[in-house]
């Protein structure tokens, strides 16, 4: 399995001849190195609906016939665009071709803002638990420190986390350390920073901070494999 990151909160798993892809938030970000007309998905896997996480989910889902995996509102939402969805819910798993997809609590918002400034619910945000070739991945979504985040770490055996550090919308880097403690990951990677000058932080450092071995900065385009 290799999972790459690509700025933002944009995660790329390639898993059981699958590609997917995690809130592929490409057009608009500045900081990846992905071409939203060029990337491949066979599946795109959504946290909550902000537009800085569904990004180019529709224009890439249409062109490359890919199934949307995503909390009920925003499954339903996308769905009316002409989407392949697949609805989960807070707790509820599937388990699909290239692995089992799980969604957890996450404490944000969600909601997109359509183009005329119209904004649709889109229903709770999630984390999103993928397990697949006997490996589990935790990507976070974009949340505040919550106390349920021990459960999480003491429910599944994690080998690699993507934790958002950018503070003011998401955990700050000193809660994300504290998350990091709580699922035990075997890896943790800063997502969710230096997009935009509002959630600057500096990733070595937190990466520094976390358990010894365990924290890891990606730069956008650069991979582990699993």
């Amino acid at each position: 399995m290799n999972v790459s990151f690509h700025g933002h909160s944009v995660v790329r798993v390639e898993v059981n001849g699958k590609t997917v892809l995690i809130d592929p938030f490409i057009s608009e970000n500045g900081n990846t190195d992905l071409n939203a007309d060029e990337v491949h998905a066979d599946v795109i896997l959504l946290t909550h609906g902000h537009n800085d996480h569904v990004g180019d989910t529709v224009d890439i889902a249409k062109r490359c016939d890919a199934q949307v995996i995503a909390p009920f509102e925003l499954a339903e939402y996308l769905g009316t665009k002409g989407l392949k969805t697949h609805p989960i819910y807070i707790g509820g798993s599937h388990t699909f071709d290239f692995g089992t997809v799980k969604l957890t609590q996450a404490f944000h918002g969600s909601s997109y803002t359509e183009e005329d400034g119209t904004v649709i619910y889109t229903g709770m945000p999630t984390g999103i638990l993928l397990k697949a070739e006997g490996k589990t991945i935790y990507h976070a979504g974009d949340t505040g420190l919550f106390s349920d985040l021990k459960m999480i770490g003491e429910l599944n055996d994690i080998d690699l986390a993507f934790l958002p550090i950018g503070d003011n919308f998401t955990m700050g880097p000193e809660d994300a350390l504290l998350a990091a403690e709580w699922i035990k990951a075997k890896q943790v990677v800063p997502i969710h920073y230096n997009t935009f000058e509002l959630i600057e932080q500096d990733g070595r450092a937190f990466a520094e901070k976390v358990k010894p071995g365990q924290g890891k900065v990606l730069e956008p385009g650069e991979s582990i494999e699993l």
